[in-house]
């Protein structure tokens, strides 16, 4: 009996830990998404204010036309920034830059560069995020011995169990 009891608290002890980096995990990911959606935000007015969109992307054409000349014609066609569009990419725009309290005047061309790379970190993070938690539920599901015995109400609740000192 003294056994199982022991066997049984380790058990209980590793799915915690595992529940508490499960929702510590949650959470970032919440936090990243909020950050992921003003980042797409902004990008987006970026979009607007140089009129264009997300898919007005050089046809590939132009860059065969672009190629065409060799080096010492002139160029065919314009080379076009996919969100600066017409818009004049040394026009500055005011940005806060990503994780900090700075506001900076800085070309338009520049504003967006910093933004999509920042969105690209962004999505990979959130990636990575939601595999780790999908990586911790499995291994909580796995533990399925103990799911019969405690419900995940439970569960959840001895997760925000503190300890005090007497």
């Amino acid at each position: 009996m003294e056994e199982t009891m022991k066997q049984f608290q380790q058990n209980l002890i590793e799915i915690e830990n595992e529940a508490e980096h499960l929702l510590l995990a949650r959470h970032q990911l919440v936090e990243s998404d909020i950050v992921r959606n003003g980042n797409r935000e902004a990008l987006t007015a970026l979009r607007k204010r140089a009129r264009t969109t997300k898919t007005s992307v050089p046809s590939s054409f132009e860059s065969i036309m672009k190629d065409a000349g060799g080096p010492g014609t002139r160029r065919l066609v314009k080379e076009v920034c996919t969100t600066c569009g017409n818009h004049d990419s040394n026009e500055h725009t005011w940005m806060m830059f990503p994780g900090t309290d700075v506001f900076a005047r800085i070309p338009f061309h520049a504003a967006h560069t910093i933004l999509e790379t920042d969105q690209t970190r962004l999505d990979f993070e959130a990636k990575k995020l939601q595999s780790y938690v999908k990586e911790k539920s499995l291994f909580i599901s796995e533990k399925g011995a103990l799911a019969d015995k405690i419900s995940p109400g439970v569960l959840r609740s001895l997760v925000t169990l503190t300890d005090k000192s007497k």
